[in-house]
Formats: C-alpha cells, sequence, structure tokens
C-alpha cells in the first residue's frame, strides 16, 4: 500500500466524495444493503472532522454519538465521522477506533450504538495485501461509522443470511475487478494499490 497522494480538500470537497462513495460503492453496488433508504431519505449524517490529533479528535467522537443519541432515527439513523486530516496510519487509525469503542463503553451506550470502520488503507488481517476484498471497507477517508443496533437488529431480521454479507461483498468485488472498480469510483486510484 502506498500513501495517499498529497491533496488538501476544503470540507465542501470532502463532503462530495464521501456521498459520492456512499452513492456509487455502498448503496450503488449493494455493499450494504439497508444503506438505500436511509441515503435516499437523508438520514445520513456526515460529520467532518477538524481534528488534527487524538485529543481533538475524542470530543468530536463524543459530541457527535451524544447527537445521535439525542436524535430521532427518523431525522438521523447513522453517523459517518469522517476524519480528513489525520489517522492515515492504518495501525493509528485502528488504535483510535478501540478508543473510540472503549468511549461508547464509557458512556454507558454499549449495546445502543456500534462502530464500523472505513478507511483508505483498510486492511484485513491475513489477507494479501493486494486483494480487493479490502476495499469493501476502503473509503476516501478515515471513517468512524455510528450505527443505531436496535435499528440494525430490525432491518436484519428481515434479511436472509445477513452473516453471508461480508463474503458476498468481497466476492462481487473480487469479479469486478481494479480496472471496473476504479471506474466507478475513480479516486479509488488515488489510495488504493
Amino acid at each position: 500500500m502506498t500513501d495517499r497522494k498529497p491533496r488538501t480538500y476544503d470540507n465542501n470537497e470532502i463532503l462530495a466524495l464521501m456521498r459520492r462513495w456512499v452513492e456509487v460503492m455502498v448503496v450503488g453496488e449493494n455493499l450494504c444493503p439497508f444503506a438505500a433508504p436511509d441515503v435516499r431519505h437523508e438520514r445520513v449524517r456526515y460529520a467532518i472532522s477538524d481534528a488534527r490529533e487524538p485529543e481533538a479528535l475524542v470530543p468530536e467522537f463524543l459530541e457527535e454519538l451524544a447527537l445521535i443519541q439525542q436524535t430521532p432515527e427518523s431525522e438521523i439513523a447513522t453517523t459517518l465521522l469522517v476524519v480528513p486530516h489525520m489517522l492515515s496510519d492504518f495501525d493509528d487509525y485502528l488504535d483510535m477506533l478501540a478508543l473510540c469503542e472503549e468511549l461508547v463503553e464509557e458512556v454507558g451506550l454499549e449495546g445502543l450504538f456500534q462502530l464500523a470502520s472505513f478507511h483508505p488503507g483498510y486492511l484485513f488481517d491475513g489477507v494479501a495485501a493486494d486483494d480487493l476484498g479490502h476495499w469493501t471497507n476502503r473509503a476516501p477517508f478515515p471513517v468512524f461509522h455510528l450505527i443505531r443496533e436496535g435499528q440494525m437488529s430490525r432491518v436484519l431480521m428481515h434479511y436472509p443470511d445477513p452473516d453471508a454479507i461480508p463474503e458476498r461483498n468481497i466476492a462481487h468485488l473480487r469479479a469486478l475487478g481494479r480496472a471496473r472498480l476504479i471506474e466507478l469510483f475513480p479516486p479509488f486510484a488515488d489510495y488504493c494499490d
């Protein structure tokens, strides 16, 4: 995995890129079979962090967690906390993910909220670095995805074999191939080998 090409994005560009990734990859390629209604009804919150160090990200994360907790699901179903100015190293990202998971527990919201993780350099442990399966969790920027567990439980009740979703996604991306993935979402070329 090579480093991302250096580029500065303003918040409007970050938001546009994240929305496009969600529309094209997450919904368009059906990587999350539950996302389309929330995207269509604009219940996905895109929060862009200004943090440039972990100490500044913690309060932002806690604010987003409080906001989603206090807001009806009909207004904010899920939140993508985008971290464009730090955590470019995947190991640093994983450390922060672990901290955020601890924070969810510390504030008493374990069982109500969970985190999903996306990163430009996402690597599944024990999988070859060039495997397209990693691209199921690759996003233009590091992202902490806050998910309501109650909502997830409701949709999973009506979905046959939800445990097969990750394997299905990996097989789908492998079948598409690198060139087609970059054709679908050209920014992949900037950060995916």
